[in-house]
């Protein structure tokens, strides 16, 4: 995926969950819990997006 794609929809989610937490009245708690849901999901599409998801599912701690 191009450079330029990944940014432009990173600032696309951005303006959205902002345009969401400054419009649409809901309480501080499911606010909270959609930003950590939204957050979330976008780290792993960018890390799924860049190649380096596989990495971190196949990741193992030896001694």
């Amino acid at each position: 995926m191009p450079l330029l794609n990944l940014v432009v929809v990173l600032i696309i989610v951005g303006l959205l969950l902002y345009l969401i937490n400054r419009y649409i009245p809901m309480a501080g708690s499911i606010k909270t819990i959609l930003n950590v849901v939204v957050t979330v999901a976008v780290c792993v599409w960018v890390l799924q997006a860049v190649g380096l998801w596989s990495d971190v599912t196949n990741f193992r701690i030896t001694r």
